[in-house]
Formats: C-alpha cells, structure tokens, sequence
C-alpha cells in the first residue's frame, strides 16, 4: 500500500470494518477483461486469522463458468463514503474505509456445509444465527467460498 498512513493492520479494526460491510464485490477475469459482481456475504474466522467468505446464487451463469475456470477472485468491500468538498477542484476528496484483496474459490457440495455457509451470510446480514434451510433450498442453492490468501484494509477519515 503506498499510503501507509492510512493503511489498517489492527485485526480488530479489520474485522469491524468487514462487520460493517454489507456488499462484497468479487472481481473476475473473463478473457482479459474484468468482470465484477456486487454479491451479499457472511464470513469465518479461524484462529489465525485468516478469513473465508461465503456468497450464494444461482447454480449456472457467467460468475460461476468464471469462477469454475479460474478459482482465484480478487474482493473488494468499503463503507462510510463521504464526499469532502473544497473551494479548489484538487482539494476535493473523499472519506471511507475498505477491505480488498484475493483468495481461491471453492464450491460446496456437502448439504451441511452449505448449511454453515448459508448461516454465516444470514448472521452477517441480520446478527440472528437462529436460521433454517430446507433440504429443497439448499439443493438448489450454489454456495462457494472464497478462503482469503491476500488482505489489506484502509482508511480515510
């Protein structure tokens, strides 16, 4: 990060930054090109640290042919953007907090592991850990991770 002065190594400030993150965005390669995917998230953390996200969806489409070609997806989440405005067009700026990086994907096959995926992404949204899945919805439900191997975290206030 060039901006060390607002970089953020604090695991308990990146982790209530991610907290505060209701969007992921995954970024894939499509032939060279870029494609991006705003998608909902939950995530884990083990004892070291080290973060997993969890995304679901549809079973078929482009993100996931991407994804099944190339299991590497960068992500990227930010929250409190606000617009500083100056007299001078270079003094304009902007405040908010983020969280990028990159990670492998892997999809879920086993029913239960889907169940603790889907429970991660309702407890991050809603802060209830109380859901149920019906066999039926879990089926038909793809759901992937995305086990972090790359991090950093930044703020502007």
């Amino acid at each position: 990060m060039r901006r060390k002065d607002r970089e953020i190594t604090d695991p308990e400030k990146i982790r209530q930054i991610i907290d505060g993150c209701h969007c992921c965005r995954l970024g894939l390669c499509d032939q060279g090109r870029a494609y991006l995917v705003p998608l909902n998230f939950g995530y884990a953390q083990d004892e070291s640290g080290q973060y997993t996200f969890y995304f679901h969806g549809a079973k078929e489409g482009r993100k996931i042919d991407l994804m099944r070609r190339d299991r590497w997806a960068a992500f990227e989440m930010d929250m409190g953007f606000r617009l500083h405005e100056a007299e001078k067009a270079c003094g304009w700026t902007a405040a908010f907090c983020s969280v990028t990086g990159g990670g492998e994907i892997t999809f879920l096959e086993e029913p239960e592991a889907k169940r603790r995926a889907l429970g991660r992404i309702m407890a991050h949204l809603s802060g209830r850990e109380d859901w149920d899945f019906p066999d039926g919805a879990v089926e038909g439900t793809c759901v992937y991770q995305l086990e972090v191997r790359e991090l950093s975290c930044k703020e502007h206030l």
